[in-house]
């Protein structure tokens, strides 16, 4: 099946998106949390949410669930990790399935943490976000996976099918469940590290391994899981605006079908700017669906 509109987000900017989507009859896939936001959740206080005066994060969170739940708008709680623009429809990269939509809304927030170290200088060079995008270059190799979330704990199985040896690293409460093949690591990952070279060869450097806080583990592969995708890693060819994705008033992004909004887009951090927001790109995305089918007939 192919969506009209996939929203990649739950939090404000997201839910307002999926809303008025449902309201203008527009199919819909909204990939996130079936929790919503944790960083609504854990709100202590919210005073400036017009018409909700003095509502704490975990309300606001219960009401925008049931205000989903009342529009009969499910949750797909797979992460996404890789937007391919095809032409008239985007391919999403979500665990171990493929969905297609005519158009996107990015509303996944911001990253926050850093980075390891030498992630970004390894990225596409041993380290990768997508286990189902790239799991096929570490057949009968050894891997290793960094997760935040328990979401991806079904992508370390699949990857322990094809690889040798998959070692996991659980960076969240609670034991993981994942299958007997998978190597469950109780070690602090700090840094993935590349192989020592000469300075004219840096252009080809490649990944050693994971540093811990007490030992360096020697891989051919590491995927890192968060939450969040880096918008830019996510869609291909994304324009940036420092670290934020660039947009116009309309939420358009440069790739024509593809929007964002909310904390993706900037400051401030407010999530009655981000609700607004949201809105805007949804009925934006209505709009250029709308030119699409006029230029087809």
């Amino acid at each position: 099946m192919r969506y009209d509109i996939a929203i990649i987000g739950t939090g404000p900017a997201g839910i307002s998106a999926a809303i008025t989507g449902k309201i203008r009859g527009k199919s819909l896939l909204l990939f996130g949390n079936a929790d919503l936001s944790e960083k609504i959740s854990r709100a202590h206080r919210i005073l400036n949410y017009p018409g909700l005066p003095d509502i704490s994060g975990q309300e606001l969170a219960e009401n925008l669930k049931k205000h989903l739940q009342s529009m009969d708008i499910p949750v797909t709680q797979e992460r996404v990790g890789a937007v391919y623009a095809m032409g008239d429809y985007f391919a999403l990269q979500a665990g171990t399935s493929m969905y297609e939509s005519r158009s996107v809304i990015l509303a996944s927030g911001v990253m926050h943490g850093k980075a390891l170290a030498g992630e970004k200088e390894l990225l596409g060079r041993g380290v990768s976000y997508c286990v189902t995008c790239d799991a096929q270059f570490y057949r009968n190799k050894t891997a290793a996976i960094i997760s935040y979330n328990r979401e991806t704990e079904p992508e370390a199985d699949f990857l322990a099918e094809i690889a040798e040896k998959v070692y996991y690293f659980p960076m969240y409460e609670n034991p993981p469940r994942v299958s007997d093949k998978v190597h469950v690591m109780q070690e602090n990952p700090v840094a993935v590290k590349a192989m020592a070279c000469e300075p004219e060869d840096l252009g080809t450097v490649k990944l050693e391994g994971v540093q811990t806080d007490s030992s360096l583990l020697e891989v051919d592969g590491v995927f890192i899981m968060r939450d969040t995708v880096p918008a830019h890693q996510l869609v291909p060819g994304l324009a940036m605006n420092g670290n934020h994705v660039a947009v116009n008033l309309k939420m358009e992004t440069n790739i024509p079908g593809c929007f964002a909004c909310g904390d993706i887009t900037g400051t401030p951090y407010q999530y009655i700017r981000a609700a607004g927001q949201g809105n805007t790109a949804v009925l934006s995305a209505v709009a250029w669906l709308a030119a699409q089918d006029r230029k087809e007939k």
